[in-house]
Parts: C-alpha cells; structure tokens; sequence
C-alpha cells in the first residue's frame, strides 16, 4: 500500500477531469506530477506540484490551475487542499486514513511495502570481486554490504536480482600468489621461507604452505618454476576462494554465481566479444595520444588494437590488445560484461572501489555497444572506510600482513553493527568506523537507537501479553484504531506510511543507505512518543483496565516494529528483542 502513490492516481485523475471539462488543454504530460510529504509538516500532509509543472505547457498561471484542481479532489480521504505561494498544492487527510495504514501494515507485516516496481526484471549485481590473494580486508566489507543490501533492496522492490562475484584470477597477481604459496611450502618442510618484495608477506599463507606440504610432501621442492607454478596457482587460488566464501558468510552474504575471469581464455569469449564490438566498426588499429602530464619513462608511442570507447561517451578510446598480442586487462572484463548481457539481465550493477574511478565510463561504454543501448550498466563507487577507536586510528593483528581484515572487524563489532553502521552513509561518502562509538547506547549511535526502538516494541507486547491483553497482528488488525487521534500518534503513523515509498526511491536510485537513514527517522519518532506517555499518561500504549484501547494504541506500536523488522532485513540486520 503506497498511499502516496495512490493519492498521485487521485490528482491526475481529477487533472483529467478538468481536461475533459476544458479548464486544462488536452493530452498534457503528467509523467512529472508527483504527491510527496511537504518539506514543513505544518503545511499539511502530503503536497503536489501538479500546477506548477502543467503551467508552462498548459499556457496558465500555476495558482490558477491549482485552484481548479483545489475543487475537484473530493476524495474522501483528502479533508482539505489548499493553495499556497505561486501554486502549490498542500493536502490535509483524514486521520482515518493514517489508521486504515496502520491496519495495512498488520495485516500484510514484513511484507509491508513490499513493491512489483521491478515488474520482475533481472538484475545482475555484481560486488566484492576481490582478488583472489588472501584475505578480505575493511575497504571490501562496506563494498560487500552495500553490494548485498543493494541485491536484497532491489529483490524486495519486485526485480528478479543475482548476486555476482567475478572471480580476478587471469591476472599476473595469481602467479604472484602461487609464489608466494610455494616460500610458505618451503617453510612447511623445515626450509627458510623467501618472502621477496613483491610477494604477499601474511601468516594467512602458512596453512596453505601447510596444506601442500600434506598434499605433495617435498616432491616440489628444488624443482624449477615452469613445473609447480600452475598447479600451486590452482590449489593456491581454491585455498583463497574458501577463506573468500568463509568470510563473506560471517558477515551475512551469500553469491549466486562465482564467475571466473580465467575461464574466459582459450574459450572464444573475449574474441566474441571484440567481434562484436568490430561489427560496429568499434575495433581499429591505432596510436593513442600521449597521456595528460609528466610522460611516463616507459611510455612510447605504438600502433595497439583499439576500442573506440569515445563513440559511447569515454574521454579516449581504449587499447584491448598489447603490442605483443596479449589481451590488456579491459578485454577480459569487456567478455565478462558480454556474458552477462548474453544470459538475459535487463541491468547490471557494478560496485567498484572509489579507485575504479576512471573505469566508469569505458564499461558503460561497453556494455551499451555490446548491448546496442538495451542494458543500462549503473556502477556505484565504494569510497574508504577509515578505522577509529575512541578518535584514535586503529591497528589490529597482522595475520594478513599489512592490513586489517573483514574478520577483525566483525569479530571486534559484530556482524549486525557492521552492516548497519557500514549504511549510514552514501556509497560515495568516506565512512569513518569507531569502534567504540558504534557500540556505545546512545542516540549518536544509529544502530543502538534503532534496535532499541525494536527492543521498546517487543517489550510492549509482552508486557501486554503479561497483562492479558490480544496482541497477535489479526487482533490488533481488527482492532478500534479511531483511539489513534493525538497528533502525536499521527505523526508516527505517518512515518510508517511513508515506508513503501521510502522502498521505491531508494530502488530506483540504487541507494540502501537511504532506508537506514529512514528507520533511525522512524526510531526517534517512536522514542519521542514513548517519551511524551512518560509525562500524559493517555499516550501510554498500554491503558490500565481498558483493552480495547489498549489494543489500538499497540497495533501503531507493532506496526512501527513491522518496518522496522522489514527495513533491518534489507539492511541484513537481525532485529533485538530486548537489549542486553
């Protein structure tokens, strides 16, 4: 139930009415017209731009056509609509309408807000994709967070979604794992192990050194590069995979499909790919102009297959093979997009380090030529997250080598206050992580308020059940909700109104964190009027020796904790029941 995507059905119903009746001409767009909460809630409940977006191609004053739409919104629901400054339109509802939500929500609850706006399309979100190397570190779990509340948010807005980890192992940095692997391999069999520069220096490798040792006892021993390499590459690369999976499971996230950028060698993917790109008249022999600045020592000018990438919005155009006829590391990732396009996704989403920057627009040049313009490709930009303890930056244990890892910080915060505090700002805002903030039980603590908002909620239902008051979702559905009419009770259930249209923003602008912005909104909403029955006694939930008001009064508070419980889930956060 999108109540405002209801009442906009109202407006442009009656924008048609005055079209028919000649106070508006014919066949005028109203694509832009929306119904959204006013910026000022002393302004009324809901307000229109219907008047002022029609007036321009209407050839009317907006004030004018905002009063002839004034007259024709009789809907019951709407009690009042009145015209303000040039021509806005601001509406004033019926307090039953904000109880028929309440009973809305109860009546469907988690499923509350639920949307088909995806109209089941398939979405391929792509995310994490880290190296296969060793350990996740911090800068991947905001990337995995984001990535699944992302997946779960566009699933619970009706898109059929995949979540994607593109497995980084055809590069030059996997034969520097499996060397790496073999000095650890040396050192499971007593030999001093060469951790030359270059190399990955963690103790995550040792169990692995451990584990060849098991498997080939000291027959690789002394034996020249060219005959381990590849089978220390393999078993090195699968050790990695697991640690991957092992730790993206702590942290709440499962892929749908592992993709491997080294099966698309020797298989005809990538020449496809670039086939198709040539058919275009896309793929050209050329010289790339130097680079802006400083010439880099190594660079020269040399004839390279080109993508011409410019023709679809990049700055230049892009090199795909090397001089020496090796594929460069894009036309790989141009096959790996072109596979996805060819199993039938309607859009991609990719989420890329803030250092991918400059990658943005040759992929979505990409994919719109390989496409001819059908996929849209959205990449979202993951930027840093900086660790704090009590202001202080914070070190932990270098098992990894140099950085700290996703199982420190979860291990150190907890998998739910990860998750949360990792969405509390936009994708492409710097997040600063304080240990000892994000668990302090404060209201500058975002994760603490809302799940104590979930805590006050279960608290009120069992101390109704204790007290021998019907608190289950049918009852309080059926319940006499005209006992909701404080203002103060209205102003909360019109937060959980605005719940399914929260849902579809941020769906369409590919924003979670705008539903943890949201649920700490409706948190402070519920604590305020907690805080308020402390002081009259008729805003208390639970009503001495009157059930059925009682009943009316809890059915807002379990409605609250109905999206709240929805919201969390999106978010991947599991939502308390008490406080400890």
């Amino acid at each position: 139930m999108n109540l405002f995507t209801d009442l906009r059905g109202v407006v442009v119903e009656a924008l048609d009415q005055m079209a028919a009746a000649g106070e508006l001409p014919a066949g005028l767009d109203t694509a832009n017209v929306t119904v959204e909460p006013p910026r000022d809630p002393a302004h009324g409940d809901m307000a229109t731009n219907a008047a002022m977006v029609l007036a321009k191609p209407a050839g009317m004053k907006p004030r004018e056509i905002a009063d002839r739409l004034a007259a024709r919104l009789t809907d019951p629901r709407i009690s009042a609509a009145e015209v303000a400054g040039p021509g806005f339109l601001n509406l004033r509802l019926s307090p039953v309408v904000w109880q028929g939500v309440i009973r809305s929500a109860l009546q469907a609850g988690t499923e509350f807000g639920r949307s088909d706006l995806g109209a089941n399309a398939k979405v391929n979100v792509e995310f994490v994709s880290a190296n296969p190397t060793g350990p996740m570190h911090v800068g991947h779990v905001r990337g995995a967070v984001f990535g699944d509340a992302l997946a779960r948010l566009l699933a619970f807005s009706g898109h059929d979604v995949t979540r994607e980890y593109y497995i980084n192992d055809g590069g030059a940095q996997v034969d520097v794992l499996a060397r790496s692997a073999y000095e650890r391999y040396r050192e499971a069999n007593g030999l001093e192990p060469e951790i030359r520069e270059g190399l990955y220096p963690g103790d995550y490798l040792i169990p692995v050194g451990e584990a060849l040792k098991a498997k080939y006892g000291d027959s690789l021993l002394d034996r020249p590069e060219a005959e381990w390499l590849e089978e220390i590459r393999e078993f090195a690369t699968q050790a990695m995979m697991e640690q991957i999976r092992g730790d993206l499971a702590i942290l709440g996230v499962e892929m749908d499909v592992y993709s491997s950028e080294k099966a698309l060698y020797g298989t005809g993917r990538i020449e496809d790919a670039i086939a198709r790109l040539d058919t275009q008249g896309l793929i050209y022999r050329g010289v790339l102009e130097p680079p802006k600045g400083k010439l880099p020592e190594d660079w020269e000018a040399r004839e390279q297959l080109l993508f011409r990438s410019s023709a679809h919005g990049d700055d230049v155009d892009r090199p795909i093979q090397k001089s020496d006829g090796a594929w460069t590391y894009f036309a790989p990732d141009i096959a790996y997009h072109w596979d996805k396009i060819d199993r039938g996704f309607d859009q991609l989403i990719d989420v890329f380090g803030a250092d991918h920057g400059g990658y943005v627009k040759r992929m979505n040049a990409a994919v719109k030529a390989l496409s001819n313009g059908r996929v849209p490709l959205d990449v979202k930009l993951i930027q840093l997250v900086k660790l704090y303890k009590n202001g202080e930056p914070f070190k932990m244990s270098k098992r990894a080598g140099t950085f700290v890892t996703l199982r420190d910080v979860v291990e150190e915060a907890g998998a739910d206050v990860t998750r949360f505090i990792m969405l509390t700002r936009k994708n492409d805002a710097a997040l600063d992580f304080d240990f000892a903030r994000v668990l302090e039980q404060s209201k500058d603590n975002p994760v603490w308020y809302v799940q104590y908002a979930s805590a006050r909620v279960h608290s009120v239902l069992r101390r109704a059940t204790e007290a021998g008051i019907a608190v289950d979702d049918s009852t309080l559905a059926d319940a006499d909700l005209s006992v909701l009419s404080h203002p103060a009770e209205l102003e909360l259930a019109r937060k959980v109104a605005e719940w399914p249209r929260l849902v579809e923003n941020a769906a369409r602008a590919h924003e979670p964190h705008r539903v943890a912005f949201f649920l700490y909104e409706l948190a402070s909403d519920l604590h305020s009027l907690w805080n308020r029955g402390n002081d009259d006694m008729s805003l208390r939930f639970i009503q001495d020796g009157d059930a059925v008001t009682s009943q009316g009064k809890i059915a807002l508070v379990r409605a609250v904790g109905v999206v709240i419980s929805s919201g969390l889930a999106i978010l991947g956060v599991t939502p308390a029941e008490e406080m400890r």
